[in-house]
């Protein structure tokens, strides 16, 4: 019985440590819902991969502790987002603002795929012009191949 319960004990640790540290929570549900919603548009710095409502990193509690306060002091959504973008950069943002620089950095890729077939298409081109006539020993033995075929 005793490894049944402790079992169950274990297998919940995960779901009390998503439930986050009730101190850290606003007491008006509404500011809290907002401080959840605007988490989820901040990037972990440390995590890369997470928004700061499911990070557990230190830097990840520091932030969602900036924007409840600054949600408690009545900021709104737009206003507590600048705050932490002008502090952090775009890297903070999950969804970048797309900017020429952003643009690009999307467009490398097919730039250089471009660019590569490109410079392969120019050298079988040029390979071609070239190269196109056969030496005496080509040409003698391509007809007797032709010959050998036909």
């Amino acid at each position: 019985m005793t490894r049944w319960v402790f079992l169950w004990l274990l297998l919940a640790l995960p779901a009390w440590g998503a439930v986050g540290d009730p101190n850290e929570r606003l007491p008006d549900p509404a500011k809290e819902a907002l401080a959840r919603e605007i988490g989820r548009e901040l990037r972990c710095l440390v995590c890369q991969n997470q928004s700061i409502e499911d990070s557990d990193a230190q830097l990840a509690r520091d932030l969602r502790r900036l924007v409840r306060e600054r949600v408690a002091a009545g900021e709104d959504q737009a206003a507590v987002i600048r705050f932490v973008h002008d502090r952090y950069g775009d890297f903070v943002l999950l969804r970048p603002p797309v900017t020429a620089a952003t643009m690009l950095l999307w467009a490398t890729p097919v730039l250089a795929l471009g660019g590569g077939i490109a410079v392969i298409m120019f050298r079988r081109r040029r390979a071609l012009a070239e190269g196109a006539a056969l030496s005496p020993e080509e040409a003698k033995r391509l007809a007797e191949l032709d010959r050998g075929q036909a």
